[in-house]
């Protein structure tokens, strides 16, 4: 009885024998069949080729300094974050320079909050909008002071006071100079004011400026401050249907009274305001699923009740100034896709990407890895059917020529074409076809040894 010892000995030799056997005959196959493993590999290098790649791990977005925008930027990547995406917020002093670097195609940024009319432009190639996700109104603030009281002061009113109207080149400035001019106003008159929003709001507490002219939203720290303070009022646009008219990028928003506060009823009448809206604009060739997870953030960070709007009301595309990305259809048509409400972003994304990859790929595959039996066997048959044009020719030359003496070598030219019958692929492949052909032989070795059919019997 063989020991334990040798029991083992024998089975691990088993096993390396089957492990050798498969791989010399998975090489066997390989050396047959490349052909058909080419043509796979090549479609699968196409399709990982023209497939979408894996999204990047870090994305540039530009906000700008203080304000909505960066706030708003701050949440934004804070969400990011959660999905393992690091959303890196570059500074700038707003929406005109952060379409800029949007439209520059050698520019790494990406994303960007835009306030909608600074969008307009003849050069917008490669920009799309994901769709706005929250109001940016436009408030002027002045010191109670410069007017009597007992008026409310309408934005007509504002225009001869000492006003800021925000830096050259500021959405505040652009939009300030659009609103001015359609009231026939000269933009460029000595008692506007460029100063930055927060010098600008400083300047008005302390009292040497008038008046305050801000394109922010309603959480912008400029804007609580002269909200908070009891020694500046708010201009109500009593014409907001009128410019929302005259400028479509406008939505006409209220203020009610004690809106801002009720205990001391401030204010102490309802304000009309104008606003424009803060858009989230990309470039075209930002990747598919970081679009989505910016429009996912923009649901989380922007579809809560707010001050202006209701639950649920952002994102959307209300501002039509920029085309909305594919993508952005797509969402807003169907939702959340469905495998980001379950699973993880990285593991949703990478599904889908794997599932659009290799359903092709399957499609073109299945019907490659059907045919390999067939492609063996013919092969095989291709291999018989050279003998047999080589068995016909030998036969030809011989009846031609058939000399007597010779006969041993004519035998011996037969049997090394059997052997090669016997030692091809097609004795395993193509038992029948290899059986005739040997049959076929075997009857010319007769019809040789004796002299049947040819010359000189």
């Amino acid at each position: 009885m063989a020991s334990f010892k040798e029991e083992v000995y024998e089975h691990i030799s088993a096993v390396y024998q089957t492990i050798a056997d498969e791989i010399k005959n998975g090489l066997n196959l390989l050396r047959e069949v490349w052909p058909l493993i080419f043509l796979l590999i090549l479609a699968l290098g196409i399709l990982i080729w023209v497939a979408k790649p894996a999204p990047p791990d870090k994305v540039l977005m530009a906000t700008g300094k203080g304000g909505s925008y960066k706030v708003l930027g701050e949440k934004y990547k804070a969400y990011f974050e959660k999905k393992g995406i690091h959303l890196e917020l570059v500074e700038t002093h707003g929406s005109k320079e952060n379409l800029q670097h949007l439209i520059d195609r050698k520019d790494p940024i990406q994303a960007a909050f835009v306030q909608g009319g600074m969008i307009a432009t003849d050069n917008l190639s490669g920009v799309q909008s994901l769709g706005s996700v929250d109001y940016e109104p436009v408030w002027i603030f002045y010191r109670k002071n410069v007017f009597n009281e007992n008026k409310h002061i309408s934005d007509r009113d504002i225009a001869k006071l000492k006003i800021n109207i925000g830096q050259v080149g500021s959405g505040t400035h652009t939009q300030a100079v659009n609103l001015f001019k359609l009231n026939h106003l000269n933009p460029d008159a000595p008692n506007l004011l460029s100063m930055n929003n927060a010098d600008a709001v400083n300047a008005i507490a302390k009292g040497t400026i008038d008046a305050v002219f801000l394109v922010d939203g309603y959480d912008s720290p400029n804007v609580q401050n002269l909200i908070k303070n009891p020694d500046i009022s708010l201009v109500t646009f009593s014409r907001a249907d009128a410019y929302t008219r005259l400028l479509p990028y406008f939505e006409e928003l209220l203020v009610p009274m004690g809106g801002f506060d009720l205990g001391k009823n401030s204010p102490d009448h309802p304000i009309q305001l104008i606003s424009t809206t803060t858009n989230l604009l990309i470039d075209d060739r930002l990747h598919p699923a970081i679009q989505v997870l910016f429009l996912e953030a923009a649901k989380e960070v922007n579809g809560v009740k707010s001050y202006f709007s209701k639950a649920g009301e952002f994102p959307v595309y209300m501002n039509t100034e920029a085309p909305l990305s594919d993508e952005a259809k797509f969402y807003y048509e169907k939702g959340t896709p469905t495998l980001m409400k379950y699973l993880p972003f990285w593991m949703a994304e990478f599904i889908e990407r794997m599932f659009f990859l290799l359903l092709p790929f399957a499609a073109f595959a299945y019907p490659i890895i059907k045919s390999i039996p067939s492609y063996r066997t013919n092969l095989a048959k291709k291999q018989i059917n050279s003998i047999y044009k080589e068995l016909d020719k030998f036969e030809q030359n011989t009846i031609q020529t058939f000399d007597p003496n010779r006969r041993g070598e004519y035998i011996e030219i037969l049997n090394e074409m059997e052997r090669r019958v016997l030692s091809s692929k097609a004795a395993k492949l193509a038992t029948a076809d290899c059986y005739s052909l040997r049959n076929n032989i075997e009857f010319i070795r007769n019809a040789l040894e004796k002299q049947v059919i040819y010359k000189g019997r």
